[in-house]
C-alpha cells in the first residue's frame, strides 16, 4: 500500500508541475488578451477580456485560481474556437466552456489509440515470441528487420506514403477524416508502426532471456510441449518488461498523435492542440495539454499496479 501511496503523489506532482509549466509559458509568449483576440482587436474588447479572464490580478494571484480552478474541473472558457471572426466589443455572448470542447474530442483519440494498440500489442507480442523460440532463423532475421524499420520510420513520412498508396493510386481506403472504421485503417497503422518495432523487440529480449533458464531445460527433459513452454510459462515470466514497453508506448502514442491526426484530419485531441495554438486559445491550450498529461499519468500508474498482478512475487514496497 505504501507503494501505491507513493506512486500515485508522485504522479500528482508531476502532473502539477506540467500544468504550471504550461501556465507560465502561456504568460511568458506574450499578453494573453492579445494573442486570443489577434492584433485588429480593439483596447476596449481586450480590457474586457482582462477583466473578465483576472488577467490583471498579480502573476501569483491568477496562478492559484488556476490551479484552484482545475482541481473543481473549471478549465476556463474558450472565447476563438468556433469562430471565424470574433466580435471586437461583445464579448458576453461568445466564448465555451474549453472542458467541453476536450471531451468532444476525446472519443475520437481513444478510437485511434486502441485500434494502434490493438494491432500493434498483439503483433509486436506474436513477431517477439516467434523470433525468440527461432534464434538466428530466418524468422528471426526477418522480425529483426520489421522491428528495426518500425522504430526508425518517421510517422510523417509513412502517413504520407500510406495515403499515396492506399488512398491516391488504389482508392481503397479515404485520404483523412472522422467517420466509419475505413477511416481509422491508415492513421491507426501510421501509429501502430513504432510500437510494434519496440514491442517486439523488447518481447524478444525477455523471452531469450527466459528461455535460457533452467526450468526451461527441466520442463522440456519433462516432456512439456514447446508451445506450452513458451506461451504459458516463459511468455508469463517475460510479461513485466513487457508491459512496461506496452505502457511506455502508449503514453508515447497519446502525445505522439498530435502529428498523426493532423495529416489524417483526425478530430482527435491531437488535432485540437494544433488549432488552439493557431488560434492562440490559451484556455483551450492549457485544456487539452492538462488533460492529455492526465491521461499519460494514469496509463503509467495502471501499468504500476498491473505488476502485482501478472507477477506476485514482485515486492512493489522495495521499488524504487
Amino acid at each position: 500500500m505504501a507503494y501505491y501511496l507513493r506512486r500515485a503523489g508522485n504522479s500528482l506532482l508531476l502532473l502539477l508541475l506540467t500544468v504550471s509549466f504550461v501556465f507560465i509559458a502561456g504568460r511568458m509568449i506574450g499578453d494573453p488578451a492579445l494573442n486570443m483576440l489577434g492584433p485588429g482587436a480593439s483596447e476596449v474588447a481586450l480590457e474586457k477580456l482582462r477583466r473578465a479572464a483576472g488577467l490583471n490580478d498579480p502573476i501569483w494571484l491568477q496562478y492559484i485560481r488556476y490551479v484552484g480552478n482545475l482541481l473543481t474541473g473549471d478549465f476556463g472558457v474558450s472565447y476563438r474556437f468556433g469562430y471565424s471572426v470574433l466580435p471586437s466589443e461583445d464579448l458576453d455572448e461568445i466564448g465555451q466552456p474549453v472542458i467541453d470542447i476536450v471531451i468532444e474530442r476525446l472519443p475520437a483519440t481513444f478510437l485511434l489509440a486502441a485500434v494502434a494498440m490493438g494491432v500493434a500489442v498483439p503483433l509486436g507480442v506474436l513477431m517477439g515470441v516467434v523470433a525468440a523460440a527461432h534464434p538466428r532463423s530466418v524468422a528471426d532475421r526477418i522480425v529483426t528487420i520489421i522491428a528495426l524499420a518500425g522504430v526508425s520510420v518517421v510517422q510523417f513520412w509513412l502517413g504520407l506514403m500510406l495515403i499515396v498508396f492506399f488512398a491516391v493510386q488504389l482508392g481503397w481506403l479515404p485520404t483523412g477524416g472522422y467517420g466509419g472504421f475505413h477511416h481509422v485503417i491508415l492513421p491507426a497503422l501510421t501509429l501502430a508502426a513504432r510500437p510494434i518495432g519496440r514491442i517486439a523487440q523488447i518481447t524478444r529480449s525477455a523471452m531469450l532471456d527466459e528461455m535460457s533458464k533452467p526450468y526451461v531445460v527441466t520442463a522440456r527433459a519433462k516432456g512439456v510441449r514447446e508451445w506450452q513452454i513458451v506461451f504459458v510459462h516463459a511468455l508469463k515470466n517475460a510479461a513485466v518488461p513487457i508491459i512496461t514497453m506496452i505502457g511506455d508506448e502508449l503514453s508515447a502514442l497519446l502525445t505522439g498523435a498530435i502529428l498523426v491526426e493532423k495529416i489524417f484530419a483526425w478530430p482527435g485531441i491531437g488535432l485540437l492542440i494544433i488549432d488552439s495554438l493557431t488560434r492562440s486559445d490559451l484556455p483551450l491550450i492549457q485544456a487539452s495539454i492538462a488533460v492529455v498529461a492526465t491521461l499519460v499519468v494514469v496509463v503509467n500508474l495502471m501499468v504500476d499496479f498491473s505488476y502485482r498482478l501478472v507477477n506476485p512475487r514482485i515486492k512493489l514496497g522495495t521499488r524504487a
